[in-house]
């Protein structure tokens, strides 16, 4: 037997993972919000990550981008929904589809703003890449300084 222990390294979160999670992207350790994933009255995104420190907001204005893809989120759940819709009432009248369509897209603004973003940073955005450094223990940014 040896006498040796070999100490279990720190597997690295998946990029997935770490984006269905909303984690910080530069260290896939950090929350990305302060509250829990579908609450419908109140999503607060955190400044900075609590764990790296990365700013979530590079510039003022950035998430701006983030309708856009919270549109196109929007227009796929819309058209699946009255696909879905028609496939299973064969219904033709047109209030079925609008209470049922504004009824979804309501229930999934809290995904739709939270997974916009996680979107963005996470695929959209240039340059920003996933630092293994962030991602240890003991980890201290020199930079950032908590509120």
């Amino acid at each position: 037997m040896n006498s040796l222990t070999l100490k279990p390294s720190h597997m690295p979160t998946s990029q997935l993972s770490a984006a269905i999670h909303a984690k910080c992207p530069k260290c896939r350790r950090g929350d990305m919000f302060s509250n829990n994933s579908y609450n419908l009255f109140s999503q607060k995104m955190n400044t900075n990550c609590p764990h790296c420190g990365f700013t979530f907001e590079p510039e003022p204005g950035y998430f701006y981008v983030a309708m856009f893809v919270s549109y196109a989120f929007n227009v796929a759940q819309m058209v699946t929904m009255a696909v879905a819709l028609y496939v299973l009432s064969g219904s033709r009248n047109p209030w079925v589809y609008v209470g049922a369509l504004l009824g979804v897209s309501v229930l999934l603004s809290p995904f739709n703003f939270r997974y916009s973003r996680v979107v963005l940073l996470y695929w959209l955005t240039p340059g920003l890449h996933y630092d293994p450094n962030r991602d240890r223990d003991d980890y201290v940014n020199p930079n950032y300084k908590p509120e």
